[in-house]
This record gives C-alpha cells, sequence and structure tokens, in this order.
C-alpha cells in the first residue's frame, strides 16, 4: 500500500492511497474459500461447490465487502503511520475508474486535532457565591404545600364555587355511553378547570342527593377523534358537596404526608431550597472558570467541529423561533446574529478540547462502573425489548458511547479545576446571584442569553432562565449538563411535595397542551 500526503495546511491533512489489486484479490479469495463449504448447490453435496462457482454467484458481494474490509484496515494504517488525531471522521472517495482487478485509488482528507500544550493551573480564582436560605422562605414553601393540599369538610347546601362535589358520572355521546366517560364517587372542584369547558360551570348551586343531567361539547382538539367537537349530556348524580377547610400546619400535616413531624418537613425543604441554589452557584463558577479558561487560550480549531457544533445550535434556535408568537421576527432576530452563534460555536469547541486536555493531563476519567450507569439511565428511553439491543449498539459504536460519556467527563474535570483554584465566598440574593449567571463577563454572550425573548409568564421564564443559564462546551459531543441525581432526603421532599398536589381529577379532562401531550407520549 502506498500512502502519499498532499496538504498538509494548519490542521487540514490530504493524502492519496493506493491498495493493490492483489491485496484486494487475496482478501477475496481467502472469503471464498471461507464460505464455499458452506454453500449449497443443486447437483453438489454439501460443501463441495467449486470455488468459481461460489465466485460466480457470491463474487460481486464478496468483492464489495473485501473492499470495504481492506479500506477500513488502509484508514486504520494511515492513521497509526503518521500519527494523525483527526477531528471528525475523515473523508474517504474511491477513484471513480475503479473496477474489479485495478488497484484502488483513493483520495483521503481530514481535519486534525491542534496540539495544546498543557495548561498551567496555577492562578484560577474563583468566587463562590452563596445564597443563605431564609427561614421566611422555608415558611413559604411549607405554606405553599399546605395551599396545595387543600382539604374539604362536609357542608350543607348547595355547591358553590371553589366546593368541592363528589359525583358519580355517566357520559353519553347520542344517547349511548362511551368509553371513558364514566366514573364514580369522583372529587371534582367547582371552578378549578380541570374539567372540559361547562362541565364544572353547571354544576354550580347543586345539592347532596340531587340528580342533574348537562350537556357540554368536547374541544376540537380533544385526543379522542370520536368525541373531538362533539356535543354530549352527563347523567350527575352527586352524593356529597364540601366546602375547604383551613389546613393547620402542625405535626398532623407533615405525618399525613409520610413524614415523621412538622420539623422533619421543614428540614426537607430547607434542603431543597439550598441544593437548588447551590445548583446555581456551581453554574456562576463555571461560567467563571469557561471565561478565564477562554480568556486564556486561543488555539486554531477544527472547522468541521465548529460547523457541526453551530449546526446543533442552529437548529435549536430556529426550532424553537418556528414556535415563538411571531415566527417571521423570531427568524430574522437570530439570523441578524448569526456570526455571533458562530462565534460561540467556536467558543464552545475550544472550550471543550481545552478541558479534554487538562482531564487527559490529570488523570481524569470515567469509571467503567459510571459509564455502565451512564448507559443504563440512557437505555430507560427505550422500550424493555430494544434496551439490549440499545447496550449493543453503544459497545460497538465510539462515537455514540463519547456522546454519553462527554458531559460527565466535562463535570469531573470542571469540579477537578474548581477544587484546584483559589475560592472566596460572598453571601449574596438569589436576585444577584441569577444576574451574575447571566451577566456578559467576556463580551460573548451565552446561545441561551442571545435567544429572542418568549412572552411566558414571570415564573416559566425565570425558571427557564436558571435551567439554560449554564453554557456547555463542545467535547466529543455537544452535550448539555443534566442535573445530579438528588440525595435521598430531596427525593422524601419531592414525594411530600407531589403529595401537596392536589387530588387528581377524574375523566373527562381537558386535553393537555401540546409540549406536555408529546413528553408523555415520548415516556
Amino acid at each position: 500500500m502506498q500512502i502519499v500526503e498532499t496538504t498538509n495546511e494548519g490542521l487540514k491533512r490530504a493524502y492519496t492511497v493506493t491498495i493493490p489489486a492483489t491485496t484486494i484479490t487475496a482478501r477475496v479469495e481467502g472469503e471464498i474459500q471461507k464460505i464455499a463449504p458452506q454453500v449449497k448447490m443443486p447437483g453438489f453435496r454439501a460443501g463441495k461447490v467449486p470455488a468459481n462457482l461460489v465466485k460466480k454467484m457470491h463474487g460481486e458481494a464478496i468483492h464489495q465487502d473485501a473492499l470495504n474490509a481492506t479500506i477500513r484496515e488502509a484508514m486504520d494504517k494511515l492513521v497509526a503511520d503518521h500519527a494523525l488525531r483527526p477531528a471528525m471522521n475523515p473523508d474517504v472517495a474511491l477513484g471513480e475508474g475503479y473496477e474489479q482487478g485495478k488497484d484502488a485509488e483513493l483520495t483521503v482528507s481530514l481535519e486534525v486535532l491542534p496540539t495544546i500544550a498543557a495548561p498551567s493551573l496555577d492562578g484560577l480564582k474563583l468566587e463562590k457565591l452563596v445564597v443563605p436560605v431564609a427561614e421566611d422562605a422555608v415558611t413559604e414553601a411549607v405554606e405553599r404545600i399546605a395551599t396545595q393540599q387543600q382539604r374539604f369538610e362536609t357542608k350543607d347546601g348547595a355547591a358553590a364555587d371553589g366546593d368541592q362535589v363528589i359525583i358519580d358520572f355517566t357520559g353519553k355521546l347520542d344517547g349511548v355511553e362511551f368509553e371513558g366517560g364514566k366514573a364514580e364517587k369522583a372529587p371534582l372542584v367547582i371552578g378549578a378547570g380541570r374539567f372540559i369547558p361547562g362541565f364544572e360551570e353547571q354544576l354550580g348551586g347543586i345539592k347532596a342527593g340531587e340528580e342533574r343531567t348537562i350537556t357540554v361539547t368536547f374541544p376540537e382538539d380533544y385526543p379522542a377523534a370520536n368525541l373531538a367537537g362533539k356535543e354530549t349530556t352527563f347523567d350527575i348524580v352527586a352524593h356529597e358537596v364540601k366546602a375547604p377547610a383551613e389546613t393547620k400546619i402542625d405535626d398532623d400535616f407533615a405525618k399525613e404526608l409520610g413524614l415523621e413531624g412538622l420539623e422533619q418537613l421543614q428540614g426537607l425543604l430547607k434542603g431543597q431550597l439550598e441544593q437548588e441554589t447551590a445548583g446555581l452557584t456551581r453554574t456562576a463558577m463555571k461560567r467563571q472558570l469557561l471565561d478565564q479558561l477562554a480568556a486564556g487560550h486561543d488555539f486554531d480549531v477544527p472547522p468541521t467541529m465548529v460547523e457541526a457544533e453551530f449546526s446543533q445550535i442552529w437548529q435549536q434556535l430556529t426550532h424553537e423561533a418556528s414556535h415563538e408568537e411571531d415566527p417571521a421576527a423570531a427568524l430574522a432576530e437570530i439570523e441578524a446574529e448569526k456570526d455571533d452563534y458562530r462565534k460561540i460555536a467556536e467558543r464552545r469547541v475550544r472550550l471543550g478540547l481545552l478541558l479534554s486536555e487538562i482531564g487527559q493531563s490529570n488523570g481524569v476519567e470515567v469509571t467503567a462502573q459510571e459509564m455502565q450507569m451512564l448507559v443504563s439511565q440512557a437505555a430507560q428511553q427505550y422500550r424493555p425489548e430494544d434496551r439490549q439491543r440499545f447496550f449493543e449498539y453503544v459497545q460497538q459504536d465510539p462515537m455514540m458511547a463519547a456522546q454519553l460519556r462527554a458531559p460527565l467527563y466535562e463535570d469531573k474535570v470542571v469540579d477537578f479545576l474548581i477544587e484546584k483554584a483559589e475560592v472566596t465566598e460572598r453571601e449574596v440574593t438569589r436576585d444577584e446571584l441569577q444576574a451574575a449567571i447571566e451577566a456578559d463577563t467576556d463580551g460573548e454572550k451565552t446561545v441561551e442569553a442571545k435567544k429572542p425573548a418568549k412572552k411566558a409568564p414571570a415564573k416559566k421564564a425565570a425558571a427557564k432562565k436558571e435551567e439554560a443559564a449554564e453554557e456547555a462546551p463542545a467535547a466529543e459531543a455537544a452535550a448539555e449538563e443534566k442535573p445530579k441525581k438528588a440525595p435521598a432526603k430531596k427525593a422524601a421532599a419531592k414525594k411530600a411535595d407531589e403529595a401537596a398536589e392536589g387530588e387528581a381529577e377524574a375523566k373527562p379532562a381537558k386535553k393537555a397542551p401540546a409540549k406536555k401531550a408529546a413528553a408523555k407520549k415520548e415516556d
């Protein structure tokens, strides 16, 4: 095999590779000899089919497989002999005039990873912004659960807005009961908006023991096609009418949530709040760290990696812009800043390569046990019968394994650098911490900071900003930081929080928003 370098400019390399016809022919003949004993043909005993007939029957397929295998070996030899570190898979082209019996002429082009001098870790200085959890914040959290865990007490008289009624209902379409339209002793809070439009409103004034028939029209976009847009009736039987009762916040209240007492509930909620702000604190420290690394290191990065990163960013942005109230305006806004997003992609790639170099130089690694856990977690998105195939796919595809490994590896390198840095603490408010995360500290905003603003409710918008504020460098794969698994105590508090979300209403429920419904379908 002959290898000739034709380009060596910066990170770009190109080669011509000539594979002798004899090499390919030898592999073909070897494969024929290997499969001949297994070939069956009328008129011949098993395993006695002549090689020339085997070649006539299967020669084209065998030749193609042999050629592909020989090319793969040639690429491995090229990379090894020239000590190459490809940034992406090489672009390999077989000469147009190739035919069986001739030498295979390949043209190979690729980009290599830059040589990065081991960066000095001296002089890293980080400020840890700490948000103390105030007692009134814990009190508000407890009261929020108490509000969600609304209690009701039986009352005499007619049901009013905000009251809970315990009812049997039977839905009918054209006088015939339909599936999913029947329930017994279902709790319904009038005015909560849990049922289809018009249902709750027609139960105002109902009394215990009263029977009533109501008429409602299902929404046009209701998931059940046989009910969408249809007028139906519901036969109602009211068993009880209950009025909201004050929830007393005490040990008994906490015990109803599965805890030992109020003190434990307060402790769990305080821990939750501390963990939330600790996550934001780490985000702010990581942002400072990345800014310092970016400011102190400047080297060429492979254009193909930048383009791949930019493509992911651009796909995300255009998808979100297409779902804005004014898609055309949102698309025009991000289009005007396209160059800025390309710079962000370049910064991410550079930081990813730098973090990788730091990790390798200092022995940071993802253990086999950690990798197994990552694969197991990723496999949960597939059906049980498909999970084994996913495990095998990850084992066979290094790129897929790298994509799963990258976020955890990056986290471990960042944690390593934070431990090495000189860290000072400063108490701030949550708003000040959030402002520090969103600040344009190095003249180069993150993708999230540059996105067109959505007209979302204030709380929802703030939560989204908190989730998206941390910029994730592109290492082996562009992957954003995933939240770490919560400790057992947080899980207990979450259970208490979930228990406080209120009693679930029975069918027929309103259709969920599109995004929520889609997520449920994926689950």
